[in-house]
């Protein structure tokens, strides 16, 4: 009898047990635990250098997180008179696709990529762009070794050659890395349209502009694709490069046109010394007006810190002062 009981409670006991268990839920391995599988390792990204912090940021958007950028040249200097660095040398030796403007805009450039022993790709972005040739203003510069020819590389400065840019750098990605094409050539259109939606801003703003006031002075001659993309005139008392040496009679020159046009909008320039446009200012009798991002990103105006923001930011900022009544000219 006892024993009947012994066995009886025995096998409750073992029931008891078993429904536990069925009521218990597994433990569930949580991120940081042993028991948990690592995440997998971030592919490495591919390692480029654009010449400019413009080229830069252009590169940037269109290869997203598959590419590690360098820009040679940082943000508010100028490319003109920019002295390559041992550092610069070892980024170029790194990188798989080396991407430059062209149009004799790095004169510095040819030789840097030779003393780094670059095996991989050069990209001239410019390829295939309308290229414009210098406003012939009669400008007497000595360029002190840095030649444009007669050839204008800013190209950058009109929204509409800039979706060549952009073209350009999503097949050279595609190129160099197949497996994330697809990928580049999406952030490129998505680009592209807004590069149209400011093309099109620009537009708006310029023709509500009657054309005998579309006329500005700039510190050197770097918006011509802009000027000839929506119908301005601009002068400048420096060349396309910021090395050219200003005479006495250009200055002059153009201190008369100030004054019998009524020019009413003289602006520097974040990578341009502001003395010539600072004299130019006192003997015209004008005024010198708000800065212009030309040749590089801002590092202190954040509107002008990326490239749509810079395009949209002197846009506006020629826009509205040219829309001011003309100032009182001596």
């Amino acid at each position: 009898m006892i024993a009947r009981r012994l066995a009886l409670l025995a096998l409750s006991l073992l029931l008891v047990g078993a429904l536990g268990a069925c009521g218990r839920e597994s433990p569930v391995p949580k991120a940081g635990d042993s028991a948990a599988p690592p995440p997998p390792p971030a592919p490495p990204k591919m390692k480029v250098v654009a010449s400019f912090s413009i080229l830069a940021d252009m590169v940037a958007n269109v290869g997203g997180d598959r590419v590690a950028v360098t820009a040679l040249v940082g943000r508010d200097s100028d490319a003109h008179v920019y002295s390559p660095t041992p550092g610069d040398a070892k980024a170029i030796l790194e990188a798989r696709v080396v991407f430059v403007n062209g149009l004799g805009f790095e004169g510095w450039m040819n030789k840097l990529l030779a003393a780094s022993g670059f095996t991989g790709t050069r990209v001239v972005v410019t390829d295939g762009i309308k290229v414009i040739r210098a406003s012939g203003h009669g400008h007497s510069h000595d360029h002190k070794g840095h030649h444009h020819g007669d050839t204008d590389p800013h190209a950058w400065q009109s929204p509409v050659q800039a979706q060549r840019y952009v073209e350009n750098i999503a097949r050279a990605l595609a190129e160099a890395d197949p497996e994330n094409a697809q990928g580049y050539r999406d952030r490129a259109a998505k680009y592209i349209e807004q590069l149209r939606a400011i093309d099109a801003h620009a537009r708006e703003r310029f023709q509500a502009i009657a054309a005998e006031r579309r006329r500005l002075i700039t510190s050197h001659d770097s918006f011509g694709y802009l000027a000839a993309e929506y119908g301005l005139r601009i002068r400048s008392p420096q060349g396309m490069s910021t090395e050219s040496e200003v005479s006495a009679k250009d200055l002059a020159r153009l201190s008369r046109q100030i004054r019998q046009e009524r020019i009413q909008a003289l602006f520097l320039e974040n990578v341009a010394e502001p003395r010539v446009l600072e004299q130019l200012a006192r003997e015209s009798g004008a005024r010198v007006g708000a800065t212009l991002f030309s040749d590089a990103l801002s590092a202190k105006v954040a509107a002008a810190g990326t490239y749509l923001g810079l395009l949209r930011y002197n846009i506006d900022t020629i826009a509205d002062a040219l829309g001011e009544p003309p100032a009182a000219v001596r």
